[in-house]
């Protein structure tokens, strides 16, 4: 062993002490201009980077290498993040010029699929959530936070309540406690980049000093969250592993906040995935945030997902967004004007947050200044507007003169990204910096103003000033004015034809000019630091200026979007009833082909009267459509927004659950039936007096007899319930319709289609009543299905209706009837059911009464028959 570790390099001995500090990440080894990766991770990196695989011997083994120059780093970083990996940066703390032997190195940053401050791994509009999950019994506390935006949230509850943050806010990274790993993977599954934590850092006494000390206060009470233990034990394990990770520059996360379920409507994880809020299993497909999403910045982008992950339940509030919207909608010439503006304010939330770990560059600098000029316009708008709400932003705004002031003096108007390209700090800013500059970018001029000036005191008309590599520059004279040479110039050679000189002032021009360029670099460097570090005072400020712009940019992007699709401002009412007239699909009416219109439907249902609709109709109809649009059209007006409808009183809601559509979950060992189950058992537990539920089509995954006898039992429960849960049941069981003769608040109502010539038209009109056909095989029909294959489903479906309409007719009639069915049947299948002679055949033969029927009429009745198939007799 001792052998072997005598044959390393000295290289390789400081890479390995290095890589066991970071056992779980892949080491990026700077190496002079290149990222060197050794063994494992060079196979894991050659493999996901696409870049050559080598090897070298490294004693009696090989050891594998992969590598790449250093300046690509932002084009290979985002792919090893991207690919779940955590990546330790080790770079060069020495310059190799003044360095004898090995060169220190060190991590200088970790980097992480929830740790990252880097633009090419981040999304503009989504936010890159590092989580901390800390459970406890069957409760558990959760830590949501963005680095690259300061944002800190905390909340506890149920493992369904923590499972739906989850799946709403989508971090990037979940930390969790390394002695909890299989009752983690158990409840959430290894669905998420995952990072056990020793258990130590799970301690609520370290997590609460960890946490308290880094905001800088004494507790916790003033952020609302001093009961929240669990929570904030995930908080201080978030601030734990960003210490680890080489995060100590965070004064950008000064505070943090609750998300309490009390606040918020209650939507699970089977509802956000059923009404295609964020993303859909179908490729292409567009959904609800990419129809309502007119933001102009990428801080209100992230914003306005996160309004639609957790809408709100408190009138007072939503009111105040509606008529913000409503504000804009009656002023076109404020919303364009408040447009223009935003747009040029870029990511200001992003920006000071890149200011505050000293990751900003000079033209990142630039831009926060162009984005907090627009502050003052923007207030100003604000403050004379006449709205109380708009006036409070324009309140709460600060124009941060100040930092643009210091920003326009300090930094040049288009400068370099990186500050080692120069022409960065403005000119009048550092004497030294200008001197420097006039020397290094004009040095022929200083020596031509010395070599005049001397020339002119010394009466030396012939004087040159000249430069070699043994002793620098020189004032070179001739022998006939050798004798006019001052006794303070230095003689240093001896020529020919004249005598060279080197003067003090000369001397130290020398030093200045050779050294100008690095000393320059350093200066820039020295002052853009001093500038940062001084610019870090306003990182409060600027926060809330970027908070309020994302919240102004929300607001302004529903005034659009109400104007674009011809929206009207919902009323909101706390009462327990929901009323839609003209209802619209949000997002089907946007996908409709160019002179198609939607066709706009009603929904009423309260507590009292007419607590569950019974909607049937056939496949196709658009039953569905008016399940998930009633939805969509209730989220929207509860965050804030306007909605697709003639007019909408919308009693608030508190839970919105949806059952709607069906897929197996195969890899889980659950078939469709038993997805749907679960969706539906979580439904029935979890009720309140203000839930809206919403069920498509619940028993179709079982035989027909039990499907009918659950929806039955499910529509009971749901009616009977001492909450009265406001309910949309579509269904195909025409059976369900009885329901509305035995239970007062359920309701009949289908989705009217007309039917012409044997073929069907969808009218897409929900109208009072029960439905009494399908029309599956019309549709089958429409969707090119053969003819035969059509044919033979309609003649099967006579049949079992005919059985359905026989079922009560005694013993003795139903075996006579099933005997001719039977023959009928038998008859039939020698044959190709559209021959027009069969179909007259057939006809005959279900005419026959065989009750009554003696063996010399059954005889005659069968020559009849057999002269129709032309067969000679």
């Amino acid at each position: 062993m001792s052998q072997q570790k005598n044959k390393e390099t000295p290289l390789m001995r400081q890479y390995n002490a290095i890589k066991v500090k970071h056992p779980e990440a892949l080491l990026l080894f700077r190496v002079g201009d290149f990222y060197e990766t050794f063994g494992e991770d060079a196979i894991k990196a050659a493999k996901i980077l696409g870049i050559v695989l080598t090897a070298r011997n490294n004693g009696s083994s090989k050891l594998e290498l992969a590598g790449f120059p250093h300046h690509s780093l932002n084009v290979y970083l985002p792919k090893l993040v991207r690919a779940g990996l955590r990546v330790a940066i080790c770079d060069q703390l020495e310059d190799p010029k003044s360095v004898k032997g090995i060169v220190k190195r060190g991590v200088t940053e970790l980097v992480t699929p929830g740790v990252s401050f880097n633009d090419q791994i981040l999304e503009n509009k989504s936010n890159n959530f590092l989580s901390a999950i800390h459970i406890q019994n069957k409760h558990i506390g959760i830590s949501f936070l963005d680095i690259s935006t300061g944002e800190f949230f905390i909340a506890e509850g149920t493992f369904d309540y923590i499972e739906k943050l989850i799946q709403s806010l989508a971090p990037k990274e979940i930390i969790f406690e390394k002695g909890k790993n299989r009752e983690y993977i158990q409840q959430f599954k290894e669905r998420h980049h995952l990072f056990g934590v020793d258990d130590w850092a799970f301690s609520y006494e370290y997590c609460y000093d960890t946490l308290s000390k880094h905001i800088g206060t004494k507790n916790l009470k003033g952020f609302g969250i001093e009961d929240k233990k669990l929570g904030i034990t995930a908080a201080g394990v978030t601030l734990t592993y960003l210490s680890e990770n080489h995060q100590d520059k965070l004064q950008h996360i000064a505070s943090i906040s609750r998300i309490d379920e009390d606040n918020h409507v209650w939507l699970d994880k089977f509802t956000i995935r059923n009404l295609e809020l964020f993303s859909s299993q179908n490729e292409n497909a567009v959904t609800l945030i990419d129809i309502i999403d007119h933001t102009l910045s990428p801080m209100g982008s992230r914003l306005l997902k996160r309004w639609l992950a957790l809408p709100l339940r408190d009138k007072k509030s939503i009111d105040e967004r509606l008529n913000i919207v409503d504000y804009f909608h009656k002023k076109p010439t404020i919303q364009e004007e408040l447009h223009k503006i935003i747009k040029i304010c870029g990511d200001i939330e992003r920006l000071v947050s890149k200011l505050s770990v000293g990751k900003i560059n000079p033209r990142e600098v630039v831009q926060l200044k162009t984005g907090l000029d627009m502050i003052e316009p923007i207030k100003q708008i604000c403050e004379l507007s006449n709205h109380n709400d708009l006036q409070k932003i324009g309140d709460q705004l600060n124009e941060c003169k100040g930092i643009r002031e210091k920003i326009e003096k300090s930094i040049t108007n288009e400068p370099p990204v990186l500050v080692s390209k120069g022409n960065v700090i403005q000119s009048g800013i550092s004497e030294e910096l200008d001197e420097l500059r006039k020397i290094a970018y004009g040095g022929k001029d200083y020596l031509i103003q010395l070599q005049n000036r001397e020339s002119e005191k010394t009466g030396i008309t012939s004087l040159k000033i000249g430069f070699n590599n043994v002793f620098g520059y020189y004032l070179e004279v001739t022998h006939v004015h050798k004798n006019k040479v001052p006794e303070d110039w230095i003689r240093k050679q001896t020529l020919t034809n004249a005598e060279r000189y080197i003067t003090e002032e000369l001397k130290v021009y020398e030093s200045k000019i050779l050294g100008a360029e690095e000393r320059i670099l350093a200066l820039e460097t020295q002052l853009f630091e001093e500038l940062i570090f001084e610019l870090g005072s306003y990182i409060s400020p600027i926060q809330l200026n970027a908070s309020l712009i994302a919240r102004l940019d929300c607001l302004l992007s529903f005034s659009v979007l109400a104007k674009k699709n011809q929206y009207i401002k919902p009323e909101i009412t706390n009462d327990l009833s929901l009323d839609i007239i003209g209802g619209r699909h949000p997002v089907i009416e946007q996908r409709l082909s160019l002179g198609d219109s939607y066709v706009p439907n009603d929904i009423f249902l309260d507590t009292e009267k007419q607590q569950i609709i019974m909607i049937t109709g056939p496949n196709m109809s658009g039953k569905s459509a008016i399940l998930r649009q009633t939805a969509l059209i209730v989220l929207m007006a509860q965050i804030g927004c306007f909605v697709p409808a003639n007019k909408a009183q919308i009693g608030i809601i508190d839970k919105l659950f949806t059952r709607v559509g069906a897929s197996d979950n195969l890899s889980m060992g659950e078939s469709t039936f038993m997805v749907e189950m679960n969706e539906t058992a979580s439904i029935l537990n979890n009720l309140s007096d203000r839930s809206l539920v919403l069920l498509d089509e619940i028993g179709r995954g079982t035989s027909t007899y039990d499907g009918i006898s659950i929806a039955w039992a499910i529509a009971e429960y749901i009616h009977k319930h001492p909450h009265r849960p406001k309910t949309l049941f579509a269904t195909h069981y025409h059976e369900l319709n009885e329901m509305a003769q035995s239970f007062e608040r359920i309701k009949n109502y289908n989705v009217a289609v007309k039917e012409i010539d044997h073929k069907i038209l969808f009218l897409r009109k929900l109208i009072p009543g029960g439905s009494e056909h399908s029309f599956g095989i019309h549709v089958a029909k429409m969707a090119g299905m053969p003819n035969q294959v059509v044919t033979r489903a309609s003649s099967i479906l006579k049949k079992l209706e005919k059985a359905h309409s026989n079922s009560t007719l005694n013993k003795d009639e139903q075996k006579s009837v099933k005997i001719k069915e039977r023959l009928t049947d038998m008859q039939l299948s020698f044959f190709q059911l559209d021959d027009p002679v069969l179909s007259q055949i057939r006809e005959e033969i279900e005419n026959i009464d065989i009750n009554t029927l003696t063996p010399v009429e059954a005889l005659l009745k069968l020559n009849e028959i057999k002269k129709l198939t032309g067969v000679k007799v």
